[in-house]
């Protein structure tokens, strides 16, 4: 992987201060310019474990992923740059229930000892690293804190109408990509899977976020959103204009 590309692409500037100011600048860069998206899932493109080719895809050619292509480099590039971190697999809170266990993959980097969370494959989430001490942390996205649970495991949660809601649920013992290879070949293939029910491409804005989920782009700014329909020839100019998408 060329890390400076990478750099580049993220519009962020090579530090040798390896601290938690140069790590939030790496976290917000990546997801102000590198979308969220299934894509290659619903064209039913083959999705592989291979840093390799994610690199191609991301770094080569504009495009985005979901989480195992977009914290799997993340990760990649942190380790390149000295920082000490490790993948993690997150079960994943719904409505109604949990969806696959340890079907998500995000990133704990360790910075003089103290664990961070940190997640650029998540869509509207979380934009900075997270202690997992239970402090609370706020930005543009929202409130957010990492609570402890029994087993050894731990809540990412968000502040939500007054209340606390989980996001996913996560161990800090590292994994590694492989151990993702049965999830990420249920989050491509299985009609269970959120990913296989239709288009989904989401990228943060300064003040806010652009998703398009099949024909529908939402467009938010800060407490105000704005909700239109495209048709489909409109849908790939809109995927090259905002998301510098070319399928």
């Amino acid at each position: 992987m060329d890390a400076q590309k990478y750099l580049q692409r993220i519009k962020v500037s090579a530090d040798r201060n390896l601290d938690l100011e140069y790590l939030t600048k790496l976290q917000r860069g990546h997801m102000l310019n590198i979308p969220f998206e299934n894509l290659d899932v619903t064209r039913k493109i083959p999705i592989r474990l291979d840093t390799d080719l994610f690199s191609e895809k991301i770094l080569e050619r504009s495009r985005g992923g979901f989480c195992y292509e977009l914290n799997g480099l993340f990760q990649l590039l942190l380790s390149e740059l000295g920082f000490q971190s490790h993948l993690i697999s997150c079960t994943v809170k719904k409505p109604d229930g949990w969806v696959r266990e340890d079907s998500h993959a995000a990133i704990l980097v360790y910075l003089h000892q103290l664990p961070y969370l940190v997640d650029v494959g998540f869509g509207d989430s979380v934009r900075q690293p997270l202690p997992l001490t239970g402090e609370e942390r706020t930005d543009v996205s929202g409130t957010y804190r990492i609570k402890s649970t029994a087993g050894e495991k731990f809540d990412l949660q968000r502040l939500a109408d007054g209340k606390w809601k989980i996001l996913y649920r996560f161990s800090d013992k590292p994994v590694q990509l492989g151990d993702f290879h049965d999830a990420c070949l249920f989050n491509q293939t299985s009609p269970e899977s959120h990913f296989t029910n239709g288009d989904l491409a989401t990228i943060a804005t300064k003040d806010g976020r652009i998703t398009l989920s099949g024909l529908t782009v939402t467009k938010s700014e800060e407490s105000r959103k704005n909700k239109f329909e495209l048709t489909e020839e409109e849908k790939g100019e809109f995927l090259l204009g905002q998301f510098r998408i070319k399928l």
